[in-house]
């Protein structure tokens, strides 16, 4: 169901990187989904940099149909700068964030529509099952939210990534964090409101590479617990004290030789005590200050989370989409 770009009730979010194998089917797809929701809807494809000819099947789209946005950006920023930029031009009263691959089934989104209707401001999807997806990445990724829960003071649901149904007044308190290292899945858990979940099986890829990598899964990884978690800190701290009192207990053994008279190198162990106490101390400061300074360094630049370099379907009036809508239906 469609309507004027004032009365906006579903938006929906899709990033989109090199997918042009997998648009055809999304389109459809998304398409059937429009249809069926109980007000007028938008869909905002985000163009995170794409090298191949997708944009071209998007910018088409969308001048032909009026449901459609299109945003590109010029490189590559990432996935969670990539739905940032969705969501922040987004209008509906109820925000849909999805994947471009289809693993993330776009029928479920009526569950999660139902969901909000019943108060939740926060509906997020949760995998049963990870069709598709070797044991080691299925491995690591149950580690990965296990650490997570057990670091953070957040309650960040495990097996949930960013397909989810957020309310347009958790959008706004989203808009308000100013955070350039971005997960987005723990800053809406952060920022609490009524939670809850749909459950589905993910399906395998249709077509196309997957745009997380193990290197791209540990950096997102990484970026989670240092976002939303002190533990890594105290864990340079406790180490670097560790050293120190391994140090120390040294100490105290080769001084209780000395006095047994044992032969010893002279000057070794002291050299070796002060050496070992030393570089616990500096591991002690180093995680102290390589933590503070890299995120102070991030966030004091304020650079721009992304740069825009075409926008499409944003600009027509009301008018203009009764028009076009008319003529549509004509």
């Amino acid at each position: 169901m469609t309507g004027d770009l004032a009365d906006i009730r579903y938006s929906i979010v899709v990033p989109v990187f090199n997918e042009a194998a997998v648009l055809p089917i999304l389109l459809r797809r998304v398409g059937m989904l429009m249809e069926q929701l109980d007000g007028p809807a938008e869909t905002i494809f985000v163009d995170d940099g794409s090298s191949d000819c997708g944009p071209i099947l998007l910018q088409s789209l969308v001048r032909d149909d009026p449901r459609y946005r299109y945003i590109g950006l010029s490189r590559n920023f990432g996935h969670q700068v990539a739905i940032t930029a969705g969501m922040d031009a987004a209008s509906g009263e109820a925000i849909v964030v999805m994947d471009a691959d289809l693993q993330d089934p776009p029928e479920i989104v009526g569950e999660m529509i139902a969901k909000w209707k019943e108060g939740f401001e926060v509906v997020y999807a949760r995998r049963l099952s990870r069709a598709g997806e070797s044991a080691f990445k299925r491995a690591t990724a149950n580690l990965f939210y296990k650490l997570l829960r057990r670091m953070s003071s957040v309650g960040i649901p495990a097996d949930v990534g960013d397909f989810r149904l957020i309310d347009r007044k958790v959008l706004d308190a989203l808009r308000r964090m100013p955070e350039q290292d971005r997960f987005v899945r723990g800053m809406i858990a952060w920022l609490g409101f009524r939670q809850t979940e749909v459950t589905f099986h993910r399906l395998p890829r249709l077509a196309g590479e997957t745009k997380y990598p193990l290197l791209k899964m540990v950096r997102l990884a990484v970026n989670g617990a240092l976002s939303f978690s002190d533990a890594p800190l105290r864990l340079a701290i406790w180490f670097g004290l560790g050293v120190s009192a391994c140090a120390v207990l040294y100490g105290v053994y080769v001084v209780s030789l000395w006095f047994m008279s044992s032969h010893l190198v002279e000057g070794w162990s002291s050299i070796i005590i002060v050496i070992s106490f030393l570089c616990g101390i500096n591991m002690l400061m180093t995680g102290i200050m390589g933590l503070y300074i890299g995120r102070i360094h991030a966030e004091v630049k304020r650079r721009p989370l992304y740069v825009v370099t075409q926008r499409l379907g944003f600009e027509r009036e009301p008018k203009q989409v009764r028009a076009l809508l008319s003529a549509s239906a004509d």
